[in-house]
């Protein structure tokens, strides 16, 4: 199909996920006038809630900010599991008509600008068959990991075990674990999430992990929010519970960065408190970074220290020397036998879900751009992609940029632009990295993001207040150019 034949939408979105069904709403809300088509490469609704379907898949953050502002979480969970979040947002695109736009089963492959008409024309394949679109402005609703391969350590001998061996982020539903040997490489938070779940049905579960992670047990419903939400009525009392959220997790980071030697005696005394009397605390459950270099595990009611207590878990700090048929041997001289090995060792970053970029004819990298605050490239027209906090909620972020976005597509249409991009100029930016955290997936692939500068508006910092801020006093023109295919026309003729 060519150019001129694509079907044409003034905004193309791509990803039915948390950000891309927040895009369709905030943009729809602020430019009634313009069309809009989500792009969906899976088959249904909810991005990383569809693609994660491993025993207690549930979110790390709580659900009245991980839901949107103007879409109420009605149900009493405080932190929700993953498949009542993918229905929540099944839900809320049914409601506001936003699942009327999506093309499902869509991937897209590659997009290419051209300056001539400042249009993209985007290339996808749609059940195996090459389909084309055409747009205004073009929206990454993305993520920041490739879905097709998590990282995959190369274990020596992993290939000769006789059991199962599966990634959370590919899980079998014809995987049955009833009454067997599992064990679980890796401590973060699909790891904490998961092993309780597991232990319901396993004959026993070994948590094997490199390092200690920190872990912080949080209520799955909190009844300081429940009280909120009975004091005040409706949306009131929904609001309220998302302040109560929003400000507690704030001053939690906040602590933990400002008195780290604090934090950590607190988070060491909550398990020590919860284990058995005894238990080598230090030796499982100490890391040896401060809270928050990395990113805290939340458990629900402290449920892992309780399968823990109950014997259905084992948790064993060690290395991998190598795997064999029946289990894995350990630098120690100990060797852990299994039936089943699951790999939770993480995910690799990716910019842009892997969409390559052209921009009249040249392809653009992302990882060699500055980023603008914090969801458009720098010289790149039309685009913006985005991304959640790597110390808050996802939806607080992306809901700022969809908004954002909506705000400059309505400046762009008052003013007759058909184009507009940041530019730095020719003053030197010095760089930082975008993630300031130690997490492996960022050492090991933060590379592949854009870059983040030192000062706004080109400055990565994952703080939600200050961007709440920044938002309500946004200099839309700041390091700006705007622009009309029309005019460039004109003087090129």
């Amino acid at each position: 199909m060519s150019s001129d034949e694509a079907e044409y939408s003034d905004v193309l979105i791509v990803g039915a996920g948390i950000s891309g069904i927040g895009a369709a709403y905030r943009i729809r809300e602020k430019n009634p006038g313009l069309s809009y088509t989500v792009l969906e490469r899976r088959e249904r609704i909810g991005g990383t809630w569809d693609l994660n379907r491993y025993p207690g898949i549930r979110s790390d953050s709580d659900i009245f900010t991980l839901s949107f502002p103007w879409e109420p979480w009605t149900r009493p969970e405080n932190v929700a599991d993953g498949d009542d979040i993918r229905e929540y947002l099944t839900q809320t695109a049914r409601k506001h008509g936003i699942d009327e736009h999506i093309r499902f089963n869509t991937h897209v492959k590659s997009a290419d600008w051209d300056s001539a008409t400042d249009t993209w024309t985007v290339s996808t394949e749609h059940d195996g068959d090459a389909t084309t679109f055409r747009c205004r402005f073009l929206f990454f609703g993305t993520g920041y990991y490739n879905y097709d391969e998590p990282y995959r350590p190369d274990f020596p001998g992993l290939d000769q075990f006789s059991g199962d061996v599966v990634h959370p982020q590919h899980w079998p539903e014809s995987l049955d674990y009833t009454g067997k040997k599992v064990v679980v490489i890796g401590s973060g938070a699909t790891a904490v999430s998961m092993i309780p779940t597991l232990s319901e049905r396993a004959g026993h579960v070994t948590m094997l992990q490199r390092s200690p992670t920190y872990i912080l047990s949080t209520p799955r419903i909190n009844p300081a929010v429940q009280l909120l939400r009975k004091l005040l009525p409706g949306r009131l009392g929904y609001y309220a519970a998302r302040l109560y959220n929003t400000l507690f997790t704030v001053l939690v980071y906040g602590f933990a960065r400002t008195a780290p030697r604090i934090s950590r005696s607190f988070v060491r005394s909550n398990a020590k408190r919860q284990l058995p009397k005894g238990y080598p605390v230090d030796v499982h459950f100490k890391p040896r970074y401060d809270p928050w270099d990395q990113r805290l595990c939340a458990i629900l009611d402290n449920d892992f220290y309780e399968t823990i207590a109950e014997g259905r878990l084992d948790v064993v700090t060690d290395q991998i020397d190598h795997i064999d048929a029946r289990g894995v041997s350990l630098r120690s001289g100990e060797r852990i036998d299994a039936d089943v090995i699951i790999t939770a060792t993480g995910i690799q970053l990716q910019a842009l879900g892997g969409v390559t970029l052209n921009v009249d004819g040249v392809e653009v990298k992302p990882q060699d751009r500055f980023v603008y605050k914090e969801h458009m490239l720098e010289d790149i027209p039309n685009a913006a992609w985005s991304v959640g906090y790597i110390n808050a909620s996802w939806t607080l972020r992306v809901d700022l940029t969809a908004r954002s976005v909506a705000k400059l597509l309505a400046y762009m249409g008052s003013h007759g632009y058909t184009h507009a991009y940041p530019h730095l100029g020719d003053k030197p930016m010095p760089e930082k990295p975008a993630w300031n955290i130690n997490a492996g997936y960022v050492q090991r692939s933060g590379h592949v993001l854009p870059k983040s500068g030192t000062h706004r508006p080109w400055n990565v910092r994952h703080n939600y207040v200050l961007d709440v801020i920044d938002h309500r006093f946004d200099r839309i023109e700041e390091s700006m150019v705007f622009g009309r295919a029309h005019d460039r026309a004109v003087k090129s003729a």
